[in-house]
């Protein structure tokens, strides 16, 4: 047997493992292998805690917990975006935890979008989260514009997306670009540097739908000149279900009146004067809606420390030794079962997940629940598992795949249904 290929290996990857003390912060199951870090990530007992504290807050100072206290409610958004601003290498004004993501991708493009003569179209992919899409086509139909003014450029192969086409559907008659920088399936990274330098030379605004690779990968956002971003914080920023979004906006955009305008848009100084002109915040704030919503973002509060403790490169490190060592297991012991590894194998576009393909995926992903592996599966065929850097292990990897092999050799599977579950 190949060295790599057994357990003493995986056993001394870890002990190598320069975050391998972040895992003992996660509340973890005995024996169970959770690899669906990309959908929900695991609670940290910093994130519990702070929601234990945030609860504190409310009970001691009542309505001065606005103001007084640790974590004043008031300011919680700016103090939070401040913390999240180094994962995607923005200033901190130019960061703003509020809303959902698709709240927030509303507010974007609502005020970002600005048809003018021949330019009326958005320009988007064909393999983008849904919500995204139905979005992009609520925003052209609030001015006046049908489907047809979305443009979404395909795939070649169902899994990633060609640059330079996208590169090329940048025509004259497009006002606004949105993609993601992750593809949900197949984990390709986008290359958002070039994408916004080509979009700039055209004179086209565009922004970007962060929830795969936040807390995953490294971006520069401010320095690419990005103009708007927006993501989740459940995934790989383990934020809990529900947890507050977030979204970031060029501070070359700071003064443009948001296109939903509401409460907190306001400058907090004068935000109690009560008038009925708004005067925005003049920073990312002023792309706030709603009151902030404190108790689901009170996890964030513990779980970003986290990442300052480890630092985003040194995740992005682990992350990629992980899915590397997740192929190599994979086209080694598996190769005899019909799995299809649809996601890059170029380290410089993989993300932090594997996407494998396989025609019983459905059953596949139940019976790895029945073995305690925790999957994500995607309609029709696909399969996730995402290795994460602050919880999974190098031995995680080996025994998933250990586990998996085993049930395509005893064809466990089939005693599951092909069909997928209310929530995959």
């Amino acid at each position: 047997m190949v060295e790599t290929h057994t357990k003493a290996y995986a056993a001394k990857l870890d002990t190598a493992d320069e975050l391998k003390a972040f895992r003992n912060e996660f509340h973890l199951k005995n024996e169970c292998i959770y690899m669906d870090g990309n959908s929900l990530g695991l609670m940290s007992k910093r994130a519990e805690q702070t929601v234990y504290d945030l609860m504190a807050s409310w009970k001691e100072h009542a309505i001065d917990g606005w103001t007084d206290g640790n974590q004043p409610w008031y300011y919680l958004s700016e103090s939070l975006g401040e913390k999240m601003s180094g994962l995607v290498g923005a200033k901190k004004e130019e960061v703003i935890v509020t809303g959902s993501t698709t709240v927030n991708l509303h507010q974007l493009v609502s005020t970002f979008y600005e048809p003018e003569g021949k330019r009326t179209k958005i320009l988007a992919d064909s393999l983008n989260f849904p919500s995204d899409i139905y979005a992009l086509k609520t925003q052209l139909k609030l001015q006046g514009y049908d489907d047809s003014h979305l443009i979404q450029v395909d795939s070649e192969d169902g899994h990633m997306l060609d640059e330079e086409a996208i590169i090329n559907a940048m025509t004259e008659d497009i006002a606004l670009i949105v993609l993601p920088s992750v593809l949900y399936r197949s984990g390709q990274i986008l290359d958002m540097e070039k994408l916004t330098r080509a979009a700039h030379e055209r004179g086209i605004k565009i922004g970007f739908d962060l929830c795969h690779s936040i807390g995953a990968i490294p971006h520069q956002l401010h320095d690419w000149e990005v103009d708007f971003a927006f993501w989740c914080t459940y995934k790989h920023l383990n934020g809990g279900p529900g947890s507050v979004a977030a979204l970031y906006v060029n501070e070359k955009h700071f003064g443009t009146a948001p296109g939903l305008a509401g409460w907190f848009s306001s400058n907090k100084e004068q935000q109690f004067d009560m008038e009925h002109t708004l005067t925005p915040a003049e920073h990312a704030g002023a792309f706030q809606i709603g009151t902030p919503h404190v108790l689901s973002a009170a996890p964030l509060i513990g779980a970003l420390e986290l990442f300052h403790e480890a630092g985003i490169e040194k995740i992005r490190s682990k992350s990629l030794q992980l899915t590397a060592y997740m192929i190599e297991l994979i086209e080694h012991e598996l190769k005899d079962f019909g799995f299809v590894i649809c996601n890059p194998v170029n380290e410089k576009q993989r993300g932090g997940h594997i996407y494998l393909e396989h025609p019983e995926a459905a059953r596949i992903c139940k019976a790895l629940k029945m073995k305690q592996v925790i999957p994500d599966f995607r309609k029709p065929s696909g399969i996730r598992l995402a290795p994460v850097a602050l919880y999974n292990s190098f031995e995680d990897v080996y025994e998933c795949v250990q586990r998996l092999k085993q049930i395509m050799e005893d064809k466990v599977y089939e005693q599951f249904s092909n069909e997928r579950e209310v929530v995959s």
